[in-house]
């Protein structure tokens, strides 16, 4: 299907118009670290496997992961959030500075910790999550710094990005500010959502919950599935009472092994199965969705075509282990099997 509404040459075309734009993200940032080892023997001291280190790795994430992959696609990106300063935060400033990612947005504040996320993979299989992180909210003076600084980028931006994931950065005055920032420039704004936040979410331009948090957003119980998700009544409920509570623009409903659900006021929802060929790891594929579209819009593709690139985007990533981006090279690839 998707091939049909948006070809290999098409998908060209926007890649190289985003090549072209500049787009903010903002939000809460990470390092992610990634222990590898094998596992060949079960603990004596406890039902547990016993992982035998091989090798360390650490990669931005987070909101930083939603910019490492939009400069994966040639996009040029600044990014905007609070880090502590510990020696967290200065390696995820080394790595976004090497990856070509803008850090002026990076506010430093000596009684944050800097979050890290710590996961130990054996076998390409995850074993366990570590969480080190504050999750306290932005203060007064944090916040007005973060939007001076995102200020003076808007008017060399195409779109912006708020990725929230619940430690403390996206706050209600300054989600109201970008808002209206954003409105008044007519700048294209996405949003990753939170729900146990319970922000006001009205008038986005782009929402990319996942099928819980869609749920969760909407106040509905989940009750039933469906595999077929246009014959899914609670989830179009759930995605119409979205429609009319927030007003998005656009809302895309990402739904794991069945693809993504495209929804627009007034318009037939859309549904995009999955282009994966194998799944490894989920980590981090939301973050390659709503870059990937954000990009194509700033790149004047519509929904439809933005939405069926993220699938194919998001399709390669969860093929690999480990917080992933693909390239252009990779992404044109994938419409061609």
């Amino acid at each position: 299907m998707s091939a049909k509404i948006l070809s290999v040459s098409r998908a060209r075309q926007i890649l190289k118009a985003a090549a072209q734009t500049r787009v903010l993200v903002l939000g809460d940032v990470m390092l992610d670290q990634f222990i590898w080892g094998a596992v060949s023997r079960i603990s004596p001291e406890a039902p547990v496997p016993v992982v035998e280190f091989e090798r360390e790795s650490f990669m931005p994430g987070g909101a930083a992961n939603v910019a490492r992959n939009l400069t994966a696609l040639g996009v040029s990106v600044e990014i905007f959030g609070a880090i502590g300063t510990d020696d967290a935060g200065r390696r995820l400033k080394t790595l976004l500075r090497e990856q070509q990612i803008g850090c002026k947005g990076l506010v430093t504040h000596a009684g944050r910790h800097t979050s890290i996320k710590t996961r130990v993979v054996a076998h390409k299989q995850q074993m366990v999550r570590i969480d080190r992180e504050t999750r306290d909210g932005l203060d007064a003076e944090l916040t007005s710094r973060l939007l001076a600084e995102l200020k003076a980028e808007l008017p060399h931006a195409d779109a912006v990005i708020v990725g929230d994931y619940g430690k403390g950065v996206v706050t209600q005055p300054l989600l109201n500010e970008i808002k209206t920032l954003c409105r008044e420039r007519g700048l294209w704004l996405s949003f990753d959502p939170k729900p146990v936040h319970q922000l006001n979410l009205t008038h986005l331009s782009l929402i990319t919950p996942n099928r819980k948090e869609a749920f969760e957003l909407a106040n509905l119980p989940d009750e039933t599935r469906h595999t077929n998700p246009l014959a899914d009544k609670n989830l179009l409920l759930a995605a119409e009472r979205l429609l009319n509570e927030l007003h998005p623009a656009v809302l895309l409903i990402t739904l794991g092994e069945l693809g993504m659900l495209l929804c627009q006021r007034g318009q037939k929802p859309f549904h995009i199965p999955t282009v994966a060929q194998e799944v490894f790891d989920v980590s981090g594929a939301g973050d390659t969705v709503i870059s990937t579209f954000t990009l194509a819009i700033a790149a004047a593709a519509s929904p439809v075509e933005a939405a069926i690139l993220s699938n194919h985007a998001a399709g390669i990533v969860v093929g690999k282990i480990g917080t992933a981006t693909t390239s252009p090279e990779e992404l044109l690839k994938s419409f061609m099997r």
